[in-house]
């Protein structure tokens, strides 16, 4: 009996030590009512770099469901706010003040209706483009050079359609599957901007 929990202790990932080096936050609304919904992509690769790294984002604080994690060799803090999506800079401030962190060590992951779904666009720094998470996330922090991916989740289908319906409106199953595959190349991405190398993610997935 002893020997099994051993052994599935040594499955488990090691606990991760030193200061916390970054800030990977995933923007979206909490709730099951929003699960899978295209403003939530931000949590959906979250979701993806913490299964990854053996590690349950269950830990409520800063205003987030929160884990520690090991990305790129280093000890970073993954985040899903709580807040809703419009007060996303609440969460991720908060979390900036407490590890003394500058904005470029802080990497945004969030919805962008100008690209297809399964799209990626990764940039070092920018204005909010109209998304409203991420125009809290300057306003509190005062810095707009916080490296992003920007997950595409497609445009609206007609000029008159109304924007919160779209971007609360759920994927197709087609659409899912591009999200999912989409993830899986974000967290791959996010790992590489933790390790600094955002021209070589750039390089590497955008889309």
């Amino acid at each position: 009996m002893f020997d099994i929990f051993k052994k599935l202790e040594g499955l488990r990932p090691a606990a991760p030590t030193g200061p916390v080096e970054a800030i990977v936050a995933g923007l979206g609304n909490p709730g099951r009512e929003y699960e899978n919904t295209r403003h939530n992509a931000g949590f959906l690769v979250l979701d993806q770099i913490a299964g990854s790294c053996g590690v349950r984002l269950d830990r409520l604080k800063y205003k987030s469901l929160c884990a520690d994690a090991v990305l790129g060799g280093r000890r970073v803090l993954l985040m899903k706010p709580q807040t809703f999506m419009n007060l996303s800079g609440q969460a991720v401030t908060e979390a900036m003040r407490f590890y003394k962190l500058p904005a470029e060590k802080v990497i945004v992951i969030f919805d962008d209706i100008s690209l297809e779904p399964g799209k990626l666009r990764i940039r070092r720094k920018g204005s909010d483009g109209g998304h409203n998470g991420i125009k809290n996330i300057i306003y509190l922090s005062g810095k707009d050079t916080f490296p992003r991916i920007k997950m595409g989740v497609g445009k609206k289908p007609r000029p008159d359609y109304n924007l919160a319906d779209w971007v609360l409106s759920r994927f197709t199953q087609q659409e899912q599957q591009a999200m999912e595959e989409a993830a899986k190349r974000a967290a791959q991405a996010a790992e590489l901007m933790v390790q600094g190398k955002i021209d070589q993610a750039m390089n590497q997935f955008n889309s």
